[in-house]
């Protein structure tokens, strides 16, 4: 049995043993009556991290060219050496030793990138003390990422002046801040990390907020609380070919609605909207282990506003496979990505709750303008496109003059 079909089949037999229940338009007149479900964030949790069949567990490069996605660092490295920059000014001049830590590090790309501009650092003739004596620490869940990073920086782990280097599952990495959180200076790096947590789908129906649940597709029109509306047609059916539909559910948590009020949100009767309750906890985790340091968020995403305007009618989930997006996030259980757009609204309140200040909050773009980048467009004499000085120029006018990576990709920069 493939993995899709294993999943499928785990992920039915969750369905049919939860407690949950939903339906397709009317709440069911009794209690105890609907269909099995599960909420889609519990959904989504299995297709991209089951032990054994998800997405980012299944022992496979999900990263630029072989995989399913580019992120930021696999374009190029203009994005590394602007990060590294801004990390070397937050790190220069701490009394504190230094911890560097990538949360979601993937393969080692950015990381690379940071280390390789951090080389040309020096501070009368030397490295500086704070990088001679820093760890850095490249944080992922997937083993397989984690071996092509430790290929990808071998070189560096014996012999080298910069950082010692080490390489973490999210819970060692947890427990690494336990131990050492109140006692150094730490700078948490998530580049591309909240958009690929489960997140909760909630759409408002009746005049009421409801959540998006999973049920398998054979629950026919004659279950209770089934009678479907003609509109609703295109949202619960999972897709052809899905062993899965959509099913609305009551609020599964109450601090959802408490979310979306605290953010000023009001959706509008059938509008979705996804809530990553996920990014929240990992933020005030993240703020109860670290007493000194800085929290970079960068993301796909908008403020709370743009989240929920009403262009925005079907959210922002999005399914990619072989660099192609589709929104049937209920095909194909582990064999395709599955992302939402971070609400920074969300993220700059739950950091402010756990005791992070705002430091820094804008696009890619006007980051990279912030430190500098238009200074480095070089003069060349045009007549090698292919030099290194054309490529990079290339590049820099690829992140600074894009309308769609540049401008949707967020830098949250949270400090204490």
């Amino acid at each position: 049995m493939g993995n899709s079909k294993r999943l499928t089949q785990s992920i039915l037999h969750t369905i049919a043993a939860s407690n949950r229940l939903g339906w397709l338009e009317k709440p069911p007149a009794s209690v105890g009556e609907g269909i099995p479900a599960i909420t889609f964030h519990d959904y989504m949790a299995m297709c991209l991290y089951d032990e054994r069949d998800g997405y980012y567990k299944s022992g496979r490069v999900r990263i630029g060219k072989e995989g399913d996605f580019y992120t930021s660092s696999a374009i190029g490295s203009i994005m590394g050496g602007k990060l590294a920059g801004y990390a070397a000014k937050l790190a220069g001049g701490q009394s504190r030793a230094v911890t560097i830590m990538e949360w979601g590090a993937g393969t080692g790309a950015l990381a690379q990138q940071m280390l390789a501009a951090l080389d040309g650092i020096e501070e009368n003739g030397t490295v500086p003390a704070w990088l001679a004596d820093a760890r850095w620490v490249l944080v992922d869940g997937n083993p397989v990422h984690l071996d092509e990073a430790r290929s990808r920086l071998a070189g560096r782990l014996s012999g080298s002046a910069g950082p010692a280097l080490a390489f973490m599952t999210p819970e060692e990495a947890e427990a690494e801040l336990g131990r050492s959180g109140e006692d150094r200076f730490t700078i948490v790096i998530a580049n591309e990390l909240l958009d690929a947590m489960p997140v909760h789908r909630v759409v408002k129906r009746g005049g009421a907020l409801r959540e998006l649940g999973v049920a398998a597709a054979e629950a026919g029109p004659d279950a209770p609380g089934t009678e479907m509306a003609g509109s609703l047609a295109g949202l619960i059916d999972g897709g052809a070919g899905s062993d899965f539909r959509y099913v609305h559910m009551p609020l599964s948590d109450e601090r959802i609605a408490a979310a979306l009020h605290r953010d000023g949100v009001r959706l509008r009767e059938g509008q979705i909207m996804e809530v990553n309750m996920n990014a929240e906890r990992w933020i005030a985790k993240l703020g109860g282990l670290i007493r000194r340091g800085c929290l970079m968020l960068i993301d796909y995403g908008h403020e709370a506003a743009e989240l929920a305007g009403p262009h925005r009618m079907q959210g922002t989930l999005l399914c990619y496979k072989n660099h192609v997006a589709r929104d049937e996030p209920l095909l194909d259980p582990g064999g395709q990505d599955m992302t939402a757009h971070v609400n920074f609204t969300a993220c700059m309140a739950a950091g402010a709750a756990a005791g992070w200040r705002r430091r820094y909050y804008g696009t890619q773009k006007q980051f990279l303008v912030d430190e500098g980048l238009l200074s480095e467009l070089a003069d060349h004499d045009g007549t090698n496109p292919f030099g290194e000085a054309a490529k990079r120029n290339r590049a820099i006018r690829q992140l600074l003059l894009s309308d769609a990576m540049s401008e949707t990709f967020k830098v949250l920069a949270l400090d204490k």
